[in-house]
Order: structure tokens, then sequence, then C-alpha cells
């Protein structure tokens, strides 16, 4: 991988945006160049310092013009190739064949002789026709569909969550967190909510399912990015569990105990270390945090669990 990807890419990374192939290969790579190491910091701080800024909620309204716009520039876009032609254009291409007699006679008869296997399999078994009535499904919500979670609250003594959430119009959705719709709900509430309060309710609520790859990916994510300091805090009781089995999690504990910005949260990942202080990556911050840390709390900490582990020879 060469340096000039990295740095192209460097922003997807930081929004989480690259496939998990792509994002492993980066990380390698920055685990080997210091120049592409600091351009990932650089990018962090800036997008630490875009995430202070005020952001206002679109309007329903503006939202339904702008797709509206969208579609009517869809319209207007010339037609592709031949397969483009035949999904969208069908008449163009049923044109083109007047002229071939031939192949529009093989045409007719390929379809009719399919239209009457179809018709006597279906009807020698009734059983089938029931396959072709639609069952109504309430459909999944999509990312691009939703504006803002209003908010999350979990029924008393269930596993049932509610989740009131805008699209045009103000939606609500109920289910099990095992619900896939739930599910994404919940995952687009960490990473795309203004509300401080419903992004601490979602990771409260993932927190009960963090052996989801999925959910485990949205609470790494909120510990490294949510602005607000308890949800970064909530996040750490759900990874918790994973500090020993899990690199990403490590590194991503190791990031907020080096980085965080708050006591809380950088002292609650410290102790979360600690059964893996041995590991290299662990001792080296250790290390750095007992010399050179500017709380006397964090240096102290760092000191005692150094303390505790063999000298190498």
């Amino acid at each position: 991988m060469k340096c000039e990807w990295v740095k192209e890419n460097v922003v997807l990374y930081v929004y989480n945006e690259l496939p998990d192939d792509a994002r492993y290969e980066l990380e390698q790579h920055l685990g080997r160049c210091p120049d592409c190491t600091a351009e990932l910091k650089a990018t962090r701080k800036f997008h630490a310092v875009l995430s202070q800024l005020p952001v206002e909620e679109p309007s329903p309204n503006l939202l339904a013009a702008s797709r509206m716009r969208l579609e009517e520039s869809l319209e207007t876009v010339q037609p592709g190739g031949f397969w483009r032609r035949l999904v969208f254009d069908p008449g163009a291409w049923l044109r083109q064949i007047q002229f071939a007699p031939a192949l529009a006679a093989a045409l007719v008869i390929v379809g009719f002789a399919g239209g009457i296997a179809a018709s006597y399999k279906l009807m020698s078994n009734p059983g089938n026709l029931e396959s072709l009535v639609p069952r109504a499904a309430a459909p999944a919500p999509t990312e691009s569909s939703i504006t803002a979670i209003r908010s999350i609250s979990q029924n008393p003594g269930s596993s049932t969550v509610s989740i009131q959430y805008d699209t045009v119009s103000t939606q609500q959705a109920e289910g099990s967190l095992n619900d896939q719709r739930i599910q994404q709900l919940l995952l687009f509430a960490t990473r795309n909510n203004y509300n401080s309060g419903v992004r601490m309710d979602s990771v409260d609520l993932l927190t009960q399912q963090p052996s989801n790859s999925q959910v485990r990916e949205a609470l790494i994510y909120a510990l490294r990015y949510d602005s607000n300091p308890g949800v970064r805090l909530k996040a750490l009781d759900g990874l918790a569990a994973f500090v020993k089995s899990d690199p990403r999690v490590r590194d991503a504990l190791l990031e907020g105990l080096m980085d965080d910005s708050n006591l809380g949260v950088r002292a609650e990942a410290l102790h979360l270390l600690e059964p893996v202080r041995a590991d290299s990556s662990v001792r080296a911050v250790l290390v750095k945090l007992a010399e050179h840390d500017e709380n006397a709390y964090i240096k102290s900490q760092a000191r005692s669990m150094l303390a505790q582990l063999p000298e190498f020879d």
C-alpha cells in the first residue's frame, strides 16, 4: 500500500466509511509509516474541531425539496448503454427488432410456451399460489431516509424498545433488541444524531449486545469520536469484556487513554487496560504516561501498573 492511497482515503477512515479489508490494510500501513500516522492525527484534529461547531438540523421541507430536485435531475440523465436502455426504455429495443421478424417470432413462441408451462405448474399445485401473494412487512428504514432520532425508550421489564424518528414526518418503531429494524435505528442514532441524550440512550441499549460485530464497531466509534464524555463512558462499559480478545477494542482504549480530553474517560480506559498491561503496545503507552503525562493521577497509576510487570532481560 502506498502513502498516496492512504492520504487520499484517510478521511474515509476517520468517518468509518472504508470497507473492512481496506480499513485493515490502512491500519497495518499506519503502524509502519510515521508520516501517514501524522496525517491521520491531523485529520482527526480537524474532525474534532468541526464536531464542536453547531450544526443546524435540516427542516423536513428542505429535505423534501432537495429530493424533488434530485428526482428531476435524474430524469434528465442521458440513457446509457444497451442494458440500461433494456431496463429503463424497453420501447427502444422493441422498436429495434420490428425489422427482424424471425427474432420477433422466436420471442413470441418462447414467451407463449413459458406462460403455458408456468400456468400448468401453478394449477397442479395450488399451494404455489400462496407464494405469489405479497406479505405485508414493515420496511427497514434506511439512513438516507432518516433525518433525526427523536427519542429512545425501553419498556420496563421487557426487551421491547420504542424509537421515534423523523423522515419527512415523525414516525415510531417498536420491537425487540433483536429486531433488525430496531438495531439499524440504534446504530444510526449513535453516529448521526445531534441530541446527546438520544445518543446516550442508544449506546446504553447497544451495550446489551456488544458481541454483535456492528454494535461493537458503533461502540468503538462512539468512544473515539462522540463529543459527549458520558456517551464515551457508556461505550467503555460495553467494550470492557473484549479488551483481551479484540485488538481493535484495545487500540481504541489506548487511543482514548492518550488523547481523550476527559479525565474520567482516561481513568476508566486505564483501569480496563490493567488486565492486558503486559501487552507490548500497552506497556509502551504506560511508559510514556509514567514519564510525561500532565495529570498526576494518570502518571501515578501508570507507574503503579508498570511496577507490577516483570522486567525485560
